[in-house]
């Protein structure tokens, strides 16, 4: 492997932005769960976040040995094992939080829907690939559709409602750079409308409570609505400049939620004010960024597909969650890229930056 070809092409505002985005996330979660630290004498959350980190990073070093295209070959094999994966939650997972989402193997807990993504994102890619030059009627695409129904209802059936949408998510920017016609996407968005009473029904209780809240969350104040009321309350309180590390009151006194997971955002916002949370969103508008470049620039159709539906997963996440915190889109529990703790979600995502990355290399024609 020639190291130093590798570091001159490299996309580096890509890595310094996930660097940089890393380091946000453990000073977060550090504080995040400082009373808890404290109280323990131990600060286990930033230990595994970290140690998991390092993993995470060994990950994206040692990609650079595979060429992307490889995975093509694994990809029906990938898609298999995902399913049977999803099948295994249902059946021997544990609940969480009211939802069956995590295996438990001895101490270490994980979640398989975290790996679907990355899973989907392969096998999509791959299976459009082959198909990509006879994908020109609506009814071409039919296929496409039907291969994510079944992990789809899976990670539904778990409830995951915020895995489920990110699949949605990854689905149509994909067909979008495939050339699904722009009316063909205001058809879908009428019918997806005209069924939103069937979705209703199928929704669960907290669901719909999610739901009503976000349209009133003044509707449930300590029940379904305390979540958001009290992250805009912290994100409302930081001001321009932000009260400081470890000092946001409702974070560190515990009125946030949730403040190291789906709420992190809230803590930023509180404990470092507009400038700290508008750094963090440039952070985040520069990954998009160069996903999106990185797919215009690829060599073949597969690496598009590949960084469209990294991108289009990113894109979402970030959308979705700083939404939430921010009282303008429903709780659906997605978490923010490389600042929420959780391991699952942390290795899933530096496993799709270090595609984003071959995709990139390879670009330049590197030898191995």
């Amino acid at each position: 492997m020639d190291v130093k070809r590798i570091l001159k092409n490299l996309d580096w505002w890509l890595v310094a932005a996930v660097v940089l985005l890393l380091g946000c996330g453990l000073g977060l979660i550090d504080s995040a769960t400082h009373s808890f630290a404290v109280s323990t004498g131990k600060a286990w959350h930033v230990q595994r976040q970290s140690m998991f980190m390092a993993f995470g990073l060994l990950l994206v070093t040692a990609s650079f040995a595979f060429d992307y295209r490889m995975l093509k070959n694994y990809a029906s094999r990938l898609y298999i094992f995902n399913v049977v994966l999803l099948i295994a939650v249902m059946l021997f997972g544990h609940s969480q939080l009211g939802a069956q989402r995590w295996i438990q193997i001895g101490s270490l807990s994980f979640q398989p829907s975290e790996f679907a993504k990355v899973f989907l994102i392969i096998c999509l890619a791959t299976f459009m690939d082959k198909r990509i030059e006879w994908l020109e009627n609506f009814k071409d695409y039919l296929p496409v559709f039907a291969y994510i129904f079944v992990p789809f209802i899976l990670v539904m059936r778990q409830p995951d409602l915020g895995t489920s949408l990110t699949f949605i998510a990854i689905l149509v920017g994909m067909i979008f750079v495939s050339g699904f016609k722009y009316k063909w996407f205001f058809r879908l968005g009428v019918l997806f409308v005209a069924l939103l009473p069937v979705f209703w029904l199928i929704l669960k209780d907290y669901q719909k409570n999610r739901i009503r809240v976000f349209l009133n969350p003044e509707l449930d104040p300590f029940g379904s609505g305390y979540h958001v009321i009290q992250s805009k309350i912290a994100i409302g309180s930081g001001g321009l400049l932000g009260k400081g590390w470890l000092a946001g009151t409702q974070s560190q006194l515990n009125f946030l939620p949730e403040n190291h997971t789906d709420f992190i955002f809230a803590v930023a916002g509180e404990e470092f004010g507009f400038i700290g949370t508008a750094f963090i969103i440039i952070l985040y508008a520069i990954i998009i960024w160069r996903g999106i470049a990185i797919a215009l620039d690829a060599d073949d159709n597969f690496g598009t597909l590949l960084a469209v539906g990294v991108t289009s997963m990113f894109m979402f996440h970030v959308m979705v969650n700083i939404g939430m915190t921010a009282g303008i889109m429903p709780v659906t529990g997605v978490p923010l890229p490389f600042l929420s703790y959780g391991v699952s979600s942390l290795t899933t995502n530096l496993m799709l930056v270090a595609l984003l990355l071959n995709i990139k290399v390879r670009k330049q024609n590197l030898q191995f």
